[in-house]
């Protein structure tokens, strides 16, 4: 604290001469800690500085994924051979420190390292350029190539059900901890084996936040076709932000359709903010009515009306006497989810109704137009013939571009 002046000191003689009662600029206010913008601070791992070579081999071959600012190997234990997942991540780009985010990514991990539906860490390394997270490894990879592959190897309905039991098993634990991942879809989403179909695993906290009661927590980030409306309205986040994501996950799961994707990042954000979805019979000849009216209960505009993660396991589709065929059908609650999104749609948006711009539309678009990559987001590097194929199904996956400071992690 500054001590206040006696009146009359400033500028006096006497005071210009002994230095005493000198004006003093206002104290800067300091930037609100790092917890304020839902960052956790601390972490129980032990951080290893010694070389991660002495403890681990890589394994020859590809790549498990690579993004902007992340790379996955995996790697071989020396001592016991087991097998993991090495995540190698840049702490600095442009000139940006971003280690806290990886702590905070780290803190995420040990928070949920009980939960089954979570990935598991095992061991963090340190260098002056890199942060090396030690993961549990998930020989089935992705559930991409499920969502885009064709009819006959795609997930059927049961196994839809089995699994989206497990993600919102995962997200009720993350949400009752007052966690948000803000990034739910199929890139982050991976299973324990492919053939037989096993279990899923929940990565990549990198966009997460810890949410609180208190305070209203805004951010611009996510992945184009799964982002909420609010994110893009620049409306308080919450648990539901992430319901939503489940509702757009169900639905590409279901159908291999991306249900808002646009010709441009623009479109989809105007299909998201328009409510412009169809459930028409060609994308759900298969799907049972059910399933449908499950997808409705979360792709709802306002927050305040979406079902929660416990709500949704309630949910007749994934409960253990539904009857998981095309013809099992939820009368009632069906025609409630349409009303209810019929009462959240959005009037169609031309260019005579245009409302004024202002200052806050005008940041939030340019956060939406400069966009930057999330920390630690990793990608399949060998899935190019694949994602060819999704898009000309009119779905694809797009690296998260939406971030709190535009430009900040580019490097």
């Amino acid at each position: 604290m500054i001590p206040l002046e006696k009146p009359g000191s400033r500028g006096s003689p006497s005071a210009a001469a002994s230095g005493v009662g000198r004006s003093l600029a206002a104290p800067r206010r300091p930037p609100p800690p790092p917890q304020a913008r839902g960052l956790l601070t601390e972490i129980r791992t032990a951080v290893r500085t010694e070389p991660f070579q002495d403890g681990y081999s890589l394994s020859p071959g590809r790549e498990l994924g690579r993004g902007k600012f992340a790379v996955v190997r995996k790697c071989i234990k020396k001592d016991s051979g087991k097998e993991f997942a090495a995540k190698f991540m840049r702490k600095r780009r442009k000139g940006q420190d971003c280690r806290m985010e990886i702590i905070h990514e780290i803190a995420v991990l040990e928070l949920a390292q009980d939960n089954p539906w979570v990935i598991n860490l095992h061991e963090v390394y340190e260098t002056p350029s890199e942060m090396i997270l030690v993961l549990e490894y998930a020989a089935g990879g992705e559930i991409f190539d499920q969502c885009v592959a064709d009819r006959e190897d795609a997930f059927k309905e049961k196994d839809v059900q089995r699994l989206m039991r497990q993600i919102l098993e995962g997200v009720r634990f993350l949400h009752a901890h007052n966690v948000v991942h803000l990034d739910l879809k199929p890139q982050n989403i991976l299973l324990t084996s492919e053939s037989p179909l096993g279990d899923i695993k929940i990565v990549d906290f990198g966009l997460s936040r810890i949410m609180k009661n208190s305070e209203e927590l805004r951010e611009i980030m996510g992945t184009p076709e799964y982002v909420a409306p609010e994110i893009l309205s620049y409306d308080p986040i919450s648990m539901a932000t992430d319901m939503w994501s489940i509702g757009v996950l169900t639905y590409v799961m279901l159908t291999g359709v991306s249900p808002f994707l646009g010709d441009d990042k623009q479109e989809t954000f105007l299909n998201i903010s328009q409510m412009n979805l169809s459930y028409s019979e060609e994308e759900f000849d298969v799907v049972s009515e059910s399933a449908i009216n499950f997808i409705k209960t979360l792709l709802v505009k306002k927050p305040e009306h979406r079902a929660t993660a416990e709500e949704c396991l309630k949910h007749p589709w994934l409960t253990e006497s539904s009857i998981q065929d095309p013809s099992f059908k939820v009368k009632g609650t069906l025609e409630e989810a349409n009303a209810l999104q019929e009462g959240d749609s959005v009037p169609e948006i031309n260019s005579d109704t245009q409302k004024p711009e202002t200052e806050e539309s005008v940041v939030t678009e340019e956060l939406i137009v400069f966009t930057s990559y999330t920390l630690g987001q990793c990608r399949q590097s060998e899935k190019e013939k694949m994602e060819q194929k999704a898009i000309s199904k009119r779905f694809k996956f797009e690296e998260p571009l939406l971030q709190e400071i535009p430009g900040e992690f580019i490097y």
